[in-house]
């Protein structure tokens, strides 16, 4: 029997279907966005991006009054390049040879790290949310506050919320019995829904900051899917490499479908003292 083997690892196929079931693992954040398939270019090469804003026009009017400002929506036009998003991970057939668990560590902290890298810029876009309900705390009312922000008169839209996982205590605390179990909505993160509203854990979010959104404020134009390629860099030298790329960009593309909830310290100061009053 010849003792001649070349170890070339795991086939392409084996590896893609590897790589992709790590990001079930996770609250993926491309779930929430609009995924866009038909993007065509290489990286570095520039595309129009179109983001729509709307002004605000409610006004309290008395008899004989009519409104003196309109809601009005702009489209405001930018430029974003695409991007490649790649690592690589190399190994020496000896290395394989002597711990056989080689190319598995490697190969899940490639997805890991492909995952947290587009993970982090989707929330990046996320918090360029410009609407913003200021609130005492993060309770049933501020919820509600922030839901009405959005158009839901004719179309009721999917509206979910993202939170750092340090404000989670909290949120249980001052929503109770508000806070209610959906098992339609059961999911990586999930922790409950309020005021029609799904909310999800995530370590990248910013402490003290809601994100409320709908799949229309961030958008990823997709290329096309991850892409795997595994060679013999070095047959001389038995090393082998291992790259993972995807091609895209995300972009915030919608400032009516995305507010911020944040904690402003004099409201949650007076707060304190309304509680403290009724305590007595």
């Amino acid at each position: 029997m010849s003792l001649n083997h070349t170890h070339s690892g795991y086939s392409n196929f084996v590896l893609q279907t590897k790589f992709e079931d790590q990001y079930k693992s996770y609250l993926d954040l491309m779930q929430f966005c609009t995924v866009d398939n038909s993007l065509v270019g290489v990286p570095g090469s520039k595309i129009v991006i179109h983001t729509y804003k709307a002004t605000d026009g409610t006004e309290t009017l008395k008899m004989g009054e009519g409104n003196t400002k309109n809601i009005e929506v702009s489209m405001e036009t930018s430029e974003k390049e695409i991007e490649l998003l790649q690592n690589r991970f190399p190994w020496y057939d000896e290395e394989l040879m002597n711990d056989p668990n080689i190319i598995k560590d490697g190969l899940n902290h490639m997805s890991v790290d492909m995952f947290n890298t587009a993970n982090a810029k989707a929330m990046a876009e996320f918090q360029k949310a410009t609407l913003e309900v200021k609130v005492g705390k993060f309770d049933f009312n501020a919820f509600v506050d922030g839901a009405t922000m959005f158009n839901t008169e004719n179309d009721k839209p999917n509206v979910f919320a993202l939170c750092h996982k340090e404000d989670v205590a909290s949120l249980r605390k001052n929503l109770k019995d508000d806070l209610k179990y959906v098992e339609a909505f059961v999911r990586q993160g999930y922790i409950g829904t309020v005021a029609g509203v799904n909310i999800y854990i995530t370590k990248i979010a910013t402490k003290g900051t809601i994100i409320l959104a709908t799949k229309k404020a961030v958008k990823y134009l997709n290329k096309k899917g991850t892409e795997i390629v595994q060679e013999r860099t070095d047959e001389n030298k038995r090393l082998n490499t291992m790259y993972s790329r995807k091609y895209g960009v995300f972009y915030f593309a919608d400032e009516r479908e995305a507010v911020k909830l944040t904690i402003d310290p004099e409201l949650s100061a007076n707060l304190l003292k309304e509680e403290k009053n009724t305590a007595k």
